[in-house]
């Protein structure tokens, strides 16, 4: 008997020519065989009580590929894991908090660290001083750094300005890898979302497009940036609401508010929610389209190759945001990317500020070396060499008005002053080709791969934290763990909201999780759900599930004008390109260490004996 796919798009292409109403029933039957599946790779109908006598690694995993004979299929994630990312099987990190795309692996930035040649200083003279050595390379700036540049949106999308190579480069990668035409839209490096969301409120037109519309069912930083931004401008702000239990859009609300026959703005939408991993229909950008909104399409918390699924050929958003890390489970420092659509850009107003915009400026590396030629030649490199350092530094310094890295400069001064200085040295940079291993590993794996592969992971682990269970005198077992949002579904994304609850059924401060987590080398989110709606028959679970913002600033803010945020305070799970069986077996035994009532206390007092600062309770 052929086991089953439990590949969406497999399934979708193997039945093309069958009717409509016979591919759904093939979907809905491969889909129930899914949750079938999920329920067999744990002891079906078992309860786990007690931390101790959880079934071992080794056990659970032969069921998962029992479960899911295609799961060995992703092998080739574990090979590029082993290879490229070896740093987390030595450290033992579990990386449960990444959002975007990786750029480089950790393989690759060692090699580039080691190859990386450390000079040594040229012996000073009383009429030459030695110019400051320059380090090698740190896990602070791999690959590249960044410089902001003193440029108004409009003014970079409309005229660009003269791009290093590394830039260059960079630029074209991140296109090919996220789908996208240099025809069709126009890219900007930022330092961060927050920048490139508020760049985009600087330069919309809210006074022709007086609407903002946000679908986010979490606290966002960057939206809430550019939220404040357009009311400052005069914008009437709105956002979405997610119906409970299930945390999906209210359908019926979004669709009025899209649909009013008034002066339309901007639609921020993401495909799907990275806290939650609850996952919305391309079709409502669409629906926005029709109606005259403008679409920001969030990209950020898509998982890799996404962006080459069919949606966005045909619902072309008008600006595509996303972000990109350096490498997973190192340096999750890195930049944003900024999409505008070619004929949106001429609608844009000139912005005010000129915050966020960034260059991309390569780490070199500097030698000087001895010349031999003649006193008037070394004479006349000299100066040529003095000339292009103060180019450099004049560059450098006109675009890093905001920069919060002055060492660049004062290193550069002391170059040029070096370099007025002396006469038989010379100043020589060499710039390594780029690579981005972290984006290749992406295209090697694929869009089914990986996909299919992330499903299998989250659902597992929703299944398994949902079997973890308080004992209880009466044979009354008080659930451990609550999921917020889509439990088991085969069209969930790869993240997972949820909080830890004690014997008595109080919930666990989830800042307190994630601290203790840290400890035992697990990287968890925090995560503020919001824009809840509560239907008449939940008016009992509102009561008790809905809590106001811990945030003093929000909060004062919010009580000006009369009215607080409130929501759900939750821990969030994110599964990456590698993230692997082993790292989620991790976090559930850790999750089950909470059925010992003393646990926390424990724990506690553990850390204070090793005189560590506590974690009050």
């Amino acid at each position: 008997m052929q086991s089953p796919c439990f590949n969406c798009i497999c399934c979708q292409n193997s039945h093309e020519d069958q009717n409509p109403s016979s591919k759904i029933s093939i979907i809905i039957t491969c889909h129930r065989e899914f949750i079938d599946a999920i329920a067999s790779s744990i002891h079906p109908n078992s309860q786990f009580t007690n931390h101790e006598c959880l079934p071992s690694y080794e056990e659970l995993f032969a069921n998962l590929q029992e479960a899911y004979p295609h799961y060995s299929q992703t092998k080739l994630a574990d090979e590029i894991r082993a290879n490229e990312y070896h740093h987390l099987t030595l450290s033992k990190h579990v990386c449960l908090d990444y959002t975007g795309n990786g750029l480089f692996s950790y393989y690759q930035q060692q090699k580039m660290i080691k190859s990386h040649p450390i000079h040594d200083s040229i012996a000073s003279s009383s009429s030459a001083p030695a110019p400051p050595p320059h380090p090698p390379p740190t896990h602070d700036e791999p690959f590249f750094n960044i410089s902001y540049k003193s440029v108004s949106l409009t003014t970079q999308l409309l005229y660009g300005g003269q791009e290093s190579d590394t830039e260059r480069k960079m630029t074209k990668r991140i296109m090919k890898y996220m789908n996208v035409s240099k025809h069709d839209y126009s890219m900007v490096f930022t330092a961060n979302q927050s920048s490139a969301f508020n760049l985009l409120a600087d330069s919309y037109p809210f006074e022709s497009n007086p609407n903002l519309l946000t679908v986010y069912d979490h606290e966002n930083e960057a939206v809430e940036g550019m939220i404040d931004n357009a009311r400052r401008k005069g914008a009437k702000v709105a956002a979405a609401e997610f119906s409970w239990p299930n945390l999906r859009i209210n359908s019926r609300k979004l669709r009025k508010t899209l649909s009013v026959k008034k002066k339309q703005g901007l639609f921020v939408f993401p495909l799907q929610s990275k806290v939650t991993g609850t996952r919305y229909s391309y079709q409502w950008m669409n629906i926005a389209q029709e109606n005259g909104w403008h679409v920001v399409f969030d990209a950020s918390a898509l998982g890799p190759k996404d962006m080459e699924t069919l949606g966005l050929s045909i619902f072309q958003p008008d600006f595509l945001i996303c972000t990109f890390y350096k490498v997973f489970g190192e340096n999750p420092s890195g930049f944003c990317c900024l999409f505008v659509k070619t004929p949106t850009i001429s609608q844009l107003n000139k912005s005010i500020t000129s915050l966020g915009i960034i260059r991309l400026v390569p780490v070199e590396t500097k030698s000087f070396e001895h010349d031999s030629s003649s006193s008037s030649s070394s004479s006349t490199s000299s100066v040529h060499n003095q000339e292009n350092s103060v180019s450099e530094f004049q560059e450098i310094e006109q675009v890093s008005d905001h920069d919060q890295q002055p060492k660049k400069i004062t290193t550069l001064f002391e170059i040029l002053k070096w370099g007025n200085k002396s006469n038989e040295k010379t100043l020589s940079t060499k710039t390594t080709s780029l690579e981005c291993r972290g984006l290749d590993h992406a295209d090697k794996l694929g869009l089914i791969l990986t996909s299919s592969r992330a499903r299998y992971l989250i659902n597992w682990l929703i299944n398994a934290l949902t079997r973890l269970q308080h004992p209880h005198t009466e044979d009354i077992h008080i659930p451990l763990v609550k999921i917020y949002g889509s439990n088991i579904h085969f069209n969930r994304g790869p993240a997972v909201a949820f909080n830890v609850f004690d014997w008595k059924g109080q919930k666990i401060d989830p800042t307190l999780v994630q601290k203790l987590a840290d400890r035992h080398n697990i990287s968890l989110s925090c995560a503020f759900l919001k824009h809840i709606w509560f239907s008449k028959m939940y008016d009992d679970e509102k009561n008790t599930t809905l809590e106001s913002f811990d945030d003093d600033n929000y909060k004062n803010k919010k009580k000006k004008k009369g009215k607080l945020s409130f929501g759900v305070s939750v821990i969030s799970v994110s599964i990456g390109m590698m993230t692997n069986f082993e790292d989620l077996y991790k976090l559930w035994s850790f999750i089950a260490r909470f059925l010992d009532a003393d646990f926390v206390e424990k724990e506690k007092w553990r850390y204070k004996a090793l005189n560590q600062t506590t974690i009050e309770v």
